[in-house]
């Protein structure tokens, strides 16, 4: 029996096709409860921001104490650096779980790959772990949020990059007058000729619906810096040399090729929440859209965004040992094995639905899609009940970093009647283990065009005309 054991707590809503799921949700919950000793992490970025997040480890004569806080503190520092962002880990707590986090950082390779990533090539430097002896020690909390996109005038085009697709809309004053989306294969392309003859293609099959072109707003899966690209799934095929020299600014060898009109590109996540944020009317709004994998983004109640990445493709979000591994970073239980296109194609078999395995994901969702709008097939109508039940327990654990009180949900893997089982599963979940979450919280998605549109249609909006 493992020492994690005792936290990792079954569900009352389990996943139809996966019963071994132990939600981050309950598992923290469960590890609180017997927590006593204050630990406050602090996430320091580069422009100075700082994030702070108190919570509990176990006494030291806890008899799990040794195999749990390490662990705990661990799954916690993931989440809130691939949520919040930073390079700087603060630990104002035991002197002995920044040593192990440090270590984790340094030794494991999935501590390697966080350090990498979100480290080295978001904040250009590997990850640092400092301890802090008392909280009094930690640098002072800091943020700024700022508004985003809500520009409808003149002619615009918008566009969103999946890995499975390219969408793309034409706006003119607010009005979409064209819009469509396009099969490409991005992810192991080692070529940027490839992406950037992708996208020109679409914007100029856009332009041709307008009488000119003012701006040019896109959305898309990674992290954006002033239209530079830090790093993004979309290209993990392309060499590091070819990264540097010609991927990092590919949006801006795109503006140019546009003669240097407004040109803005920013992660699809944020996109997602301001299209919600735009479309419903509300703020306070978590935007969650699953396709190829996870994008998320939040606006908070004054309608801004944050400088926070919303990365919650690679956020915990099963804490069980033998959760399945995501096949970029060889960690285990991350989000998009749960909430895209990978979680469809990992739950076809315990389905018993039968494919080729080589099958493209995209392929064996359209699979399941035709089986659900035939005859509504029980083995289908499981796999997004399993979906949906995952969704659940990952909101009520977003529940405990990000302060929403409406959630948008789309993307291709909601389209047709499985979304909706999706979302009577989630509420179920919030019904049955977060009551006051499921009093507070309310769902929306989009009609069935925005769902797969409306991120594209969103980012027409994020250019600034000049005056």
């Amino acid at each position: 029996m493992s020492p994690l054991d005792r936290f990792l707590i079954a569900p009352r809503c389990v996943p139809v096709l996966d019963p071994v799921f132990r939600p981050a949700s309950l598992a923290t919950r469960a590890f609180a409860a017997e927590a006593t000793v204050p630990v406050t992490l602090a996430l320091e970025q580069a422009d100075g921001s700082v994030f702070h997040h108190p919570f509990r480890v176990l006494a030291g004569t806890h008899p799990d104490a040794a195999a749990a806080n390490p662990y705990f503190t661990e799954r916690l520092a993931k989440f809130l650096l691939w949520a919040y962002g930073g390079w700087r880990i603060h630990v104002a707590g035991p002197a002995a779980l920044a040593d192990a986090l440090r270590a984790h950082y340094t030794g494991t390779a999935t501590g390697r790959f966080d350090s990498e990533i979100i480290g080295q090539r978001i904040y250009d430097r590997p990850i640092e772990v400092v301890h802090a002896p008392t909280p009094a020690d930690l640098p002072a909390p800091r943020s700024v949020t700022a508004p985003l996109g809500r520009h409808w005038d003149g002619c615009r085009i918008g566009f969103d990059l999946g890995g499975s697709d390219r969408k793309v809309a034409a706006v003119i004053d607010g009005r979409c007058v064209f819009s469509e989306e396009i099969v490409w294969d991005p992810y192991f392309q080692p070529d940027p000729q490839y992406h950037f003859d992708g996208v020109m293609d679409s914007l100029r099959r856009a332009a041709a619906h307008l009488p000119r072109v003012d701006a040019i707003g896109g959305s898309a899966a990674g992290v954006y810096v002033n239209n530079r690209v830090k790093v993004a799934s979309l290209f993990r095929g392309v060499p590091q040399p070819l990264f540097d020299s010609r991927v990092k600014d590919l949006f801006l060898e795109l503006r140019r090729a546009w003669d240097g009109i407004p040109f803005d590109v920013v992660n699809d996540g944020e996109v997602t929440a301001l299209a919600a944020s735009m479309s419903l009317g509300v703020d306070s709004v978590l935007g969650i859209a699953m396709g190829t994998s996870t994008a998320a983004g939040f606006v908070t109640a004054d309608g801004n965004i944050t400088s926070w990445l919303n990365e919650l493709a690679f956020n915990p979000a099963d804490y069980s040992l033998a959760a399945p591994r995501d096949e970029w970073s060889g960690d285990r239980g991350c989000g998009a094995q749960y909430f895209s296109q990978q979680a469809v194609g990992r739950l076809i078999g315990p389905a018993g639905i039968e494919c080729d395995p080589g099958l493209p994901l995209p392929e064996k969702l359209k699979l399941v899609q035709e089986l659900m709008k035939a005859d509504r097939d029980v083995r289908a109508a499981r796999i997004y009940d399993t979906i949906g039940t995952y969704l659940g327990h990952g909101l009520a654990h977003d529940a405990d970093f990000y302060a929403f009180d409406h959630v948008l949900v789309l993307g291709r893997v909601t389209t047709g009647e499985g979304g909706d089982l999706i979302l009577a599963a989630a509420r179920r979940v919030l019904e049955t283990e977060f009551p006051a979450l499921a009093e507070r919280v309310r769902f929306h998605t989009p009609d069935e065009k925005d769902k797969r549109h409306g991120q594209a249609v969103a980012a027409a909006s994020l250019p600034v005309l000049p005056r």
